[in-house]
């Protein structure tokens, strides 16, 4: 008698041991697929030394906000390589160009991991998705240094948990925050607006969907003049131009999916990068052979 009932003890036991571990790694994970590379984005070489030493701490805003939907108006096209330079500007665009053995300063600086996440190939509700990749543009408004030092903060709330996957100062230097393969949690509620509707993706039940799943998100160092709330500063400078021509000249993201944080905000208060010359930009972009044969077939 005692055997059998330690045999039924036994096999109870062994019931719930399996009920535990199928709760706790069957459909949990399952809707839920990393994308393990993220083929056509700047990879980043693990063993780049950084030499950067933060100046302290500041006080930082790593976003542009304002209510006022006039603002609008100064927008750019839902994609900005579709912008056309002010007649007045023509001149100065045109005497730009770009030097192809142009190498920026590059540096490393990592994000704490609660700021960024996986990219996946299904979304919260187990749908697959299989966005092609966008380029997001975005300004700091604070100094390169306050933007990094945010985003090396451990953010264990999910509402303050924020980054880029690439920083360019004022001084032209890139500096890689995040890993292109991961997440950057660069863009809140939005979306990418094309002819074919509306790409957006959910990865957390919880939240609005995003561009995050698919987006490379790239931010430009406010100049001194811009860490305000006006609505315009005296623009970047011309290694920050050359820099980010040639960070988007390594990716295969066409002109026609290179947009900005106005853009893509769906609360219509965004509207950086603030003063920003796209076609200052694609005339550099442009004389790269590479960003040449896409340009021609978008689709590629």
């Amino acid at each position: 008698m005692r055997f059998s009932w330690l045999g039924w003890i036994t096999s109870m036991i062994a019931c719930l041991l399996t009920a535990t571990l199928i709760i706790h790694s069957g459909p949990a994970q399952e809707p839920l697929s990393q994308i393990k590379q993220a083929v056509g984005l700047p990879q980043v070489e693990t063993n780049t030394a950084s030499n950067l030493s933060p100046a302290g701490l500041e006080s930082s805003t790593t976003d542009f906000t304002i209510n006022d939907n006039r603002l609008n108006d100064n927008a750019f096209s839902h994609s900005v390589g579709s912008a056309q330079p002010p007649l007045d500007d023509r001149a100065s665009i045109d005497i730009a160009q770009a030097d192809l053995s142009y190498q920026p300063r590059e540096e490393v600086y990592l994000a704490d991991p609660s700021n960024y996440g996986e990219r996946y190939t299904r979304d919260a509700a187990g749908n697959p998705v299989n966005n092609r990749y966008i380029v997001v543009l975005h300004e700091t408004v604070g100094s390169a240094f306050s933007a990094i030092n945010l985003f090396q903060t451990n953010h264990p709330r999910d509402e303050d948990q924020v980054s880029y996957h690439t920083l360019i100062a004022l001084d032209g230097t890139v500096i890689y925050i995040v890993p292109p393969e991961q997440r950057a949690f660069g863009a809140g509620d939005s979306a990418f607006r094309t002819a074919q509707g509306e790409e957006s993706v959910a990865t957390n039940a919880k939240f609005p969907s995003s561009v995050n799943n698919f987006a490379y998100h790239i931010s430009l160092e406010t100049p001194p003049d811009g860490r305000n709330s006006a609505t315009a500063h005296s623009g970047y400078t011309e290694a920050q131009y050359r820099s980010l021509a040639w960070l988007l000249a390594r990716t295969t993201v066409p002109d026609d999916r290179i947009t900005t944080h106005q853009n893509v905000d769906r609360s219509g208060s965004r509207i950086d990068p603030r003063s920003f010359d796209a076609a200052r930009l694609f005339t550099l972009l442009r004389q790269y052979p590479s960003r040449q044969a896409i340009s021609a077939n978008p689709a590629g």
